[in-house]
């Protein structure tokens, strides 16, 4: 059976918005690794009966708990009284322990105040773990369904002692597994409706774990498998990665997690030997700005217009303005024309455009807020696409900015 794992974080001033837990992100990576499943992730102030019942809790549910923070020498430092709580031990002085921390403070030519002391303490049947950064040692105990271990909270002290000492320390109660993962990245479908079309596959199974994350105009498909080798956590992420990916088409853009849409991008206009302008009105820039995130973007892009008056649009990009007066500004002939203008203007081998009504304000009965229009001109054709995104001014130029930049990737995947 899989190997879990909880975690649990602990000092009160993790609660508040000056402090971030990033300790809990080292301890899982190294976690994964070993093949064991962080289940829970807990962030527990400095209250003695919380944290006892937190430690009590996990233990009961998890194989393996790592507790990070709380073993300084003062009176916060709750871990180690709440650890012997939980699992009805006690706390012993280890003498050797005790000599370790003399022989610290008088390396540093300090005296060591008697609070101190209380490092020296440790669980009924636990191993001290050695921290040459800090003065608190790590503990470790084995136990009915794994382990526990109590790791110092400073970064400098516990990522050290989680490699060097608490690593290998879990092999040895951990049996031989691994955890292997896929990943889509999927653009042009909503949430729901991506839900509604691969549930009926990874829903068959447990194993692989499948998590659909959101953001906007841009979702993540995550595959977690957990199997005894890598061949057989390859093999069940193929099973079901295949199937997801049969139903996406080319909806899946990356099958890497960090590889946003303009990377993608920047590599098939590098792979074709193409380049891009932008036309822009309601997304005031924010294409330009997608497509020359990373560096290296001078290899394709050559201009971005931000037109965002009509008068731009006559003066800069030469839509005419019978154009605007018959159709406004807000239409596909316009899109069309801003498109051919940037792309006449830049000698790009391709150019962008978007017109709408991002909002609040705007809009026609046809096209209100929210309606864009989004238009790309190639060397032979020019096409636009009509979308409608709501009211929201943030969403409607976010996602008008990844469905022009798809319309781009999906131009040049025909080639």
């Amino acid at each position: 059976m899989a190997k879990t794992a909880e975690i649990l974080a602990i000092g009160t001033e993790l609660l508040t918005p000056q402090r971030t837990d990033t300790n809990s992100l080292a301890v899982t990576e190294h976690l994964n690794l070993l093949g064991v499943e962080v289940v829970a992730k807990h962030i527990i102030g400095d209250d003695r009966d919380r944290l006892t019942q937190a430690i009590r809790e996990s233990v009961a549910r998890s194989n393996i708990v790592i507790l990070i923070g709380g073993l300084g020498p003062t009176e916060d430092d709750l871990t180690r009284e709440a650890a012997a709580g939980a699992l009805g031990l006690n706390l012993k002085l280890s003498l050797e322990q005790e000599s370790i921390l003399i022989s610290r403070f008088r390396q540093i030519n300090r005296p060591m105040a008697k609070n101190n002391i209380k490092q020296a303490y440790l669980l009924e049947g636990a191993e001290a773990m050695p921290n040459p950064n800090g003065s608190a040692p790590g503990q470790f105990l084995s136990t009915d369904r794994g382990a526990l271990a109590m790791l110092p909270g400073p970064p400098r002290e516990m990522k050290p002692m989680l490699v060097n000492e608490l690593v290998p320390r879990l092999r040895h109660v951990i049996p031989p597994q691994v955890i292997r993962v896929r990943s889509f990245r999927i653009t042009g479908i909503g949430e729901s409706d991506l839900d509604t079309l691969i549930a009926p596959v990874y829903t068959r199974y447990t194993n692989p774990v499948t998590t659909v994350l959101s953001s906007p105009g841009d979702l993540f498909v995550f595959l977690r498998a957990q199997a005894e080798t890598e061949q057989r956590a390859d093999d069940l992420l193929r099973e079901v990665g295949n199937a997801i990916a049969e139903l996406l088409g080319d909806k899946v853009y990356s099958t890497n997690p960090d590889e946003p849409l303009e990377a993608v991008i920047g590599c098939l206009l590098r792979k074709h030997h193409a380049t891009v302008a932008t036309a822009e009105s309601c997304t005031g820039g924010l294409i330009a700005g997608r497509l020359t995130e990373r560096g290296g973007s001078s290899d394709f892009f050559v201009a971005g217009y931000v037109t965002y008056s009509a008068a731009q649009k006559q003066q800069v990009l030469g839509v005419p303005a019978s154009l605007i007066q018959k159709h406004t500004a807000v239409s596909e002939p316009v899109a069309a024309a801003m498109a051919e203008g940037a792309r006449r203007l830049s000698g790009a081998t391709y150019a962008l455009s978007a017109t709408g009504y991002a909002g609040p304000d705007g809009g026609t009965e046809y096209d209100p807020v929210g309606a864009v229009y989004l238009g790309i001109a190639t060397p032979t054709e020019t096409r636009v696409i009509r979308v409608r995104y709501g009211a929201d001014r943030y969403r409607v130029r976010t996602l008008a900015t990844q469905a022009s930049l798809d319309l781009l990737r999906k131009t040049l995947l025909k080639l």
